[in-house]
Parts: structure tokens; C-alpha cells; sequence
């Protein structure tokens, strides 16, 4: 059975420590409550989907782990939610993607990733994908795998009649040609910023759309402007404006957006009208932000249908 939704991306096993603040650069402090928790942006994307995905829905992840205990629990948290790993190579010469991750008490966190199996994921697989793509509703993306490997691999789900929706994290520079192969992109404000070639800064709520049709106008089909507890704010060829968030008090902000990304996906690809996909998708991001953990914090379909109360 070919799968509705398809991640192609990275999977890390995360070392989370909860910190009182965030050190300085050279500064030492102390942590608490130390937690190996399953994670990276696509392995969360997928996690995140199986759990919100109706039965009979499929969705699958296409990666690379190592040939260590790491990737094997990898292996088998997905696995739990429901995901096909069946697409999920070992690495012969690289160990699992590991994320040391610091959350101080606000929910802001500090994350340093060494990509490790993730970064052997090659250019040349990439037309082995064709056959996982045909017949996918959706293909997430997001940049902690190879980037020509990324742009290959949205080129080819394009082909085969998907929708790409690229989450461009971690922050780096984009060519037209990839971005044209972009349906929906879904950049933070320091994100677009970036792709805009401007430094990282927090922008006013008056900004968000001037900034969203500045990257829109850089190739990909849709932006939406992830805004944390603001929501997000769509631009479009046919559509543009604010979606508001969900007041909710935040404890590990770790994964949301990747949270955000996965409901959309799932709403997108049951046909959901865009506005009534985005607030599925704020609410998904809203709950995640109230646990602590990357895939642990996932929520329930049931839970953001409530929320979202549609």
C-alpha cells in the first residue's frame, strides 16, 4: 500500500538537559533532569503524523540511522506511532545522528546536532525514491539532510504529483531552482530572514506580511510564516493572512515546529481547506509546546481536534 504521507529527512537521538538559563559562550552551568529522547526534524515530522493521521492512513520515513543501539530505537519509536520504516537505511560508515539540547526554565532551547548517518544519504539514491513517492498526497522536507539530496529528492516528488512542503531548518542559503520545487514553505521569522540574507532579529506583527511575500517571491509556491505562540501568516497566490496561535504556557518548545509541519501535512493531505489546515496545525504546535521532548511530545489526534475544535 503506497504511503499518503512521505518524510524524507534526518533522525537524531536527543541528549535534553533542562538548565535554569542558557550559558553564555565559555559559560559553564548547571543542569538538571537529564532525558535520551528519539528525535531529528524528519524522524519528529513522521512521528508527529502517525499519531495525528486517521486509521487506514499511511505514512512513511525515508532516512539513514547507523548500525548502533541509538538507530534501532529510532527504528522502533516510530515504529509505535505507526510509521513505515521500512525506507530507513543503516549507515555502514556513519553512527545515528545525535542533537545535544539545553531547555532553560521559559522553554527556550539551545541545539547543537552532529548529523552523523543523516549526511550519508546521497544524491545518487535519490531516484530509488521515485517508487515512494508515487501515489504520496504529501513529502515533507527539511534541511538537516544533504542539500543536494534535498533538492533532488523535491524534484522528483513534484514529478511523481505530490505536495512538497519544505521546512527550511536549520537556516542556510536556498537556490531559486530548489525553492520552485516548493509547494508550501514554512520558514520562523529567522528563517525567512535568512533565506532573504539578513540577520536574525525579531520582527513586529505588521512585518509578517511584507516578509512572507519577500521569500514567496524567491520561488516557492505558498509561504507560511511560522510565528510561535503569534500563530503563523500565509501568503499565497490566492490568499494571505494572520493565523492566530494558541495561548497555552510553554515548557520545551522543542519540536514544534516540526509538530506544526506534520498536522499540516496530514490536513493538507485529507483536502482540508488551507486556513482550516494551518489552525489544525497551530493547535498540534500549541499542545507540543506543553510537554517536555521532541517526539514525546507529539500530541493525539483527538487532543488537537479539540483544540482546534473543527
Amino acid at each position: 500500500m503506497d504511503a499518503s504521507i512521505v518524510v524524507v529527512g534526518s533522525l537524531n537521538m536527543d541528549f535534553v538537559v533542562a538548565v535554569k538559563k542558557l550559558p553564555a559562550p565559555g559559560e559553564t552551568v548547571l543542569g538538571r533532569n537529564f532525558q535520551m529522547i528519539p528525535g531529528g526534524k524528519g524522524a519528529n515530522q513522521a512521528c508527529a503524523a502517525g499519531r495525528l493521521v486517521r486509521e487506514g492512513t499511511r505514512v512513511r520515513m525515508v532516512g539513514r540511522v547507523g548500525q548502533d543501539l541509538f538507530g534501532d530505537h529510532l527504528k522502533a519509536s516510530l515504529s509505535a506511532a505507526g510509521v513505515d520504516v521500512s525506507t530507513v537505511a543503516h549507515s555502514r560508515t556513519q553512527p545515528t545522528g545525535v542533537a545535544l539540547i539545553a531547555v532553560e526554565a521559559s522553554g527556550e532551547n539551545s541545539i547543537v546536532v552532529a548529523s552523523g548517518a543523516n549526511m550519508d544519504l546521497p544524491a545518487s539514491d535519490v531516484e530509488a525514491m521515485r517508487r515512494v513517492f508515487r501515489g504520496a498526497r504529501v513529502v515533507l522536507f527539511q534541511l538537516e539532510s544533504p542539500l543536494d539530496t534535498v533538492a533532488a529528492a523535491l524534484r522528483i516528488a513534484r514529478e511523481e504529483g505530490a505536495l512538497t512542503i519544505l521546512d527550511p531548518a536549520p537556516a542556510q542559503p536556498l537556490g531559486r531552482e530548489l525553492l520552485e520545487n516548493v509547494d508550501v514553505l514554512t520558514p520562523n521569522e529567522s528563517e525567512a530572514l535568512g533565506l532573504l540574507g539578513e540577520p536574525a532579529r525579531r520582527i513586529e506583527a505588521g512585518e509578517a506580511a511584507e516578509l512572507a511575500s519577500r521569500v514567496r517571491a524567491l520561488g516557492p509556491r505558498t509561504v507560511i510564516l511560522k510565528l510561535g505562540e503569534q500563530g503563523a501568516f500565509l501568503q499565497s497566490a490566492s490568499e494571505s493572512g494572520h493565523h492566530p496561535g494558541f495561548r497555552v504556557e510553554a515548557v520545551d518548545t522543542t519540536a514544534a515546529g516540526d509538530t506544526f509541519n506534520a498536522a499540516l501535512a496530514v490536513a493538507l493531505a485529507e483536502d482540508r481547506a488551507m486556513a482550516e489546515a494551518i489552525r489544525f496545525a497551530n493547535a498540534a504546535a500549541a499542545i507540543s509546546v506543553t510537554r517536555m521532548g521532541a517526539q514525546a511530545s507529539a500530541p493525539a489526534r483527538e487532543e488537537v481536534e479539540r483544540m482546534a475544535a473543527i
